[in-house]
């Protein structure tokens, strides 16, 4: 809604396309107020590409973009970088600007199993042929940039740019107190869908070795379940009683005003939504030293950064935070400093919206 809504403000025609039931009702009733038109265009982004299907999205996006006339086309996830830029190109859109918020999981792993490589290898050479129609390509960080190229997905002719993220708005999550605890104990909170590569084993392993140490520690999680092949079965995530479960929150802003430090050991993101909110929220961070992870946390500044796919490490940093209680309120407000400085919703989209054309150079 952010990039929306300027576009908006400067006088540009936005129409939205994506399948239809990703929408909430609030999300479907702000863009109507918002007067920007919703068209279903389905697409699963965990099914194995299908020719015919993929085919099929390829039409419904040229439909799409000839029917409302764009001469800008931005999408982002895979599929939608991929084949929409296709459907784009084959409009006649004039400027493609794909968002690569971040590479998932086939990315992930430095020895990839034979499939992952498969895939991989496709994804490769889908990028490589998209990006050949990009005007420009933005990123959420420079690993992302750096690891496709060293993989030949991106050219070093492509023109690339970095954005902060997707950003936040900062009144939205506005800066809020540090709750009362059991004891002046900080509580922990992870917000998460349940994959295994968000760091989730991770950061339930090392929730149990504090709270050994610390009973009256709380720690909470929040997240649905899901299809990913790299999904945490929900029944092992109710195993876990030491840990409060809440699989779902319409809105994540009670979560936050509950807890004292926000936990994302992920092992790699674009730039985590959820860490941004809680950093606009004035809570400190613990993450990893991962592509994505590491450009929001200033080390010791607004929170800590371990190794991705560590468990002891993770616990010593959230045990820091108990020996050091005054620590919560120091970075916590140094959390909310940066986020408005650097992650402010109402700025990080300036360098696309000036290479629309919609802000002077």
């Amino acid at each position: 809604m952010p990039l929306i809504r300027k576009i908006r403000a400067l006088g540009g025609h936005v129409a939205v396309g994506a399948p239809m039931a990703q929408f909430s009702q609030e999300h479907l009733e702000l863009l109507a107020d918002a007067g920007v038109p919703v068209h279903d265009v389905p697409v699963d982004r965990h099914a194995v590409m299908n020719p015919l299907d993929e085919l099929k999205y390829v039409r419904r996006v040229r439909a799409l973009v000839r029917q409302e006339r764009a001469n800008v086309f931005i999408p982002y996830t895979i599929k939608p970088v991929v084949f929409g830029t296709f459907g784009a190109r084959l409009a006649g859109v004039g400027r493609i600007m794909p968002m690569v918020t971040g590479l998932g999981s086939v990315f992930i792993d430095n020895v990839p199993s034979r499939r992952a490589r498969l895939v991989r290898g496709v994804a490769v050479g889908l990028y490589r042929t998209a990006f050949k129609f990009a005007d420009t390509v933005y990123f959420q960080n420079p690993d992302d940039i750096s690891d496709l190229r060293k993989l030949g997905a991106l050219g070093r002719s492509t023109r690339v740019d970095i954005l902060a993220g997707s950003g936040i708005d900062i009144e939205q999550f506005a800066e809020m107190p540090l709750p009362e605890t059991s004891g002046g104990r900080p509580r922990f909170l992870m917000v998460s869908r349940l994959l295994a590569d968000k760091g989730l084993r991770e950061f339930a392993q090392a929730a149990r070795i504090v709270k050994s140490r610390h009973p009256q520690v709380e720690f909470a999680l929040v997240g649905p379940a899901d299809t990913n092949p790299t999904a945490v079965p929900i029944d092992e995530v109710r195993s876990w009683n030491w840990i409060t479960h809440t699989p779902w929150l319409d809105d994540v802003r009670p979560a936050l005003a509950a807890c004292s430090v926000y936990v994302l050991p992920s092992y790699r993101e674009g730039t985590p939504r959820s860490v941004l909110e809680a950093m606009a929220t004035g809570r400190p961070i613990v993450s990893t030293d991962a592509p994505g992870c590491r450009e929001p946390v200033m080390e010791g500044t607004n929170g800590f950064l371990v190794p991705p796919r560590t468990v002891e490490p993770l616990a010593e940093a959230m045990q820091r935070f108990i020996d050091r209680p005054r620590l919560v309120e120091e970075m916590g407000a140094a959390s909310r400093r940066i986020a408005c400085e650097k992650y402010d919703s109402r700025f990080v989209y300036d360098p696309m919206l000036r290479r629309m054309g919609l802000l002077p150079e």
